[in-house]
């Protein structure tokens, strides 16, 4: 990490000819338990991880204007931070742009200052590299120009600029854990009140791995549409037969399967898979809390199911690294990981065992797949904030 700090700040002295005065990380994130639930006012159990976009900012001299180095992608772009920007720019400028123009809605006055930014979270892994650039982002300019902004409307304003500027319609989670992370602590979030709470997660002997299938299959935008339909559906259904149900947290078992017949089979499962990932995300909460990564590991695998069979949002790939991960000494849980139909499956696994797992899947993959599978081990750490030398952060 400190090697990414000080990449950073080497970028910052060639571009702009002096040394950043400010220095912030914001991170990428995992939802350990309960996919699709965002959009269902379900519960979620994010935690921010550490993988990070690092940022080197100073104010500069001119009164309005704003140059951004990226350095993974050798790009410079400048604009009159307080004018709209026309033309066209960078795919992510628009992250850059959309934290603009909501911080401008809110009536904040912002000047001219010069960033250059360097990240080491994967990008098109699943792990919310676009949360991490905007509440950066944002969080910078609310440090610099002190607008005094909490951190809840830090998470909602970068989820703002993902919906309406980028055009991506994301729930809140991203943006939340990556803003509310805490190191060793997951995040029981409630997406539709924004009630939250944190639960231990020190995994002394354990750790997340994720591999990568290095696939995204056509079907994500049009599955995810397809399910949120399908789910809403069965919501309305069992609504006229229990009119007191305001959301999939007021639903119990009985009455899903008291509506069985008029769900039909598709409603049904996509219903049974929410009330049933709802459950688990408490019950892996109080797992971590407790250090009980045996049942951990066994609501993975549940949940895994139910993404695949009941859901029907994996692929023959995610499905392979489940299966073939959970035939092996050490694994103690295994899913698919995101929004489905390719992307990461998310792993629990021994330490000391680790190397020899990672060696033996990567060699299953390509042997099946013809697949170079890409690894990344993660461990749960602090929200974005900005990094000061003297404090012990990293």
């Amino acid at each position: 990490m400190k090697g990414l700090i000080a990449a950073t700040e080497d970028a910052f002295r060639l571009h702009f000819g002096t040394n950043a005065d400010h220095i912030f990380l914001s991170p990428g994130r995992v939802n350990i338990i309960g996919e699709h639930l965002d959009y269902n006012d379900g519960f979620v159990l994010p935690a921010a991880i550490d993988k990070y976009i690092c940022f080197a900012v100073r104010k500069n001299s001119e009164s309005s204007v704003c140059r951004i180095f990226a350095t993974d992608f050798n790009e410079l772009f400048s604009f009159e931070i307080n004018n709209k920007v026309n033309g066209q720019w960078p795919t992510w400028v628009g992250y850059i742009l959309g934290v603009i123009n909501e911080i401008r809605q809110l009536g904040k006055n912002l000047r001219g200052l010069d960033v250059v930014f360097k990240g080491n979270i994967p990008m098109g892994a699943g792990i919310s590299s676009s949360a991490a650039l905007e509440c950066g982002f944002a969080t910078v300019l609310n440090t610099l120009f002190n607008l005094q902004l909490p951190k809840k409307d830090i998470a909602l304003l970068s989820q703002r600029a993902e919906n309406n500027f980028v055009g991506v319609n994301c729930g809140i989670m991203d943006q939340f854990a990556s803003v509310f992370g805490q190191k060793d602590k997951v995040i029981m979030l409630n997406c539709d009140s924004l009630e939250y709470q944190y639960y231990d997660a020190k995994l002394t002997d354990h750790s997340f791995i994720l591999l990568d299938s290095c696939v995204k299959h056509s079907h994500l935008s049009s599955g995810y549409n397809e399910r949120r339909t399908e789910v809403e559906t069965g919501k309305t259904i069992i609504r006229t037969k229990f009119p007191e149900m305001r959301s999939f947290r007021d639903c119990t078992p009985e009455m899903l399967e008291a509506t069985k017949n008029e769900l039909g089979e598709i409603p049904y499962k996509r219903c049974l898979y929410v009330i049933e990932e709802m459950a688990r995300v408490v019950k892996a909460a109080n797992a971590l809390k407790n250090g009980d990564l045996k049942l951990l590991g066994e609501l993975l695998v549940q949940t895994h199911f139910g993404l695949s069979q009941q859901y029907e949002v994996s692929c023959p790939e995610l499905d392979f690294l489940v299966d073939q991960a959970l035939q092996l000494d050490g694994v103690m849980g295994a899913r698919m990981m995101g929004g489905g139909f390719g992307g990461c499956s998310i792993n629990l696994i021994e330490n000391n065992k680790e190397q020899s797992i990672v060696e033996e899947m990567k060699l299953r993959y390509h042997n099946e797949y013809g697949i170079a599978l890409k690894v990344y081990k993660v461990k749960i750490s602090h929200g974005t904030k900005e990094y000061k030398k003297d404090e012990d952060q990293i």
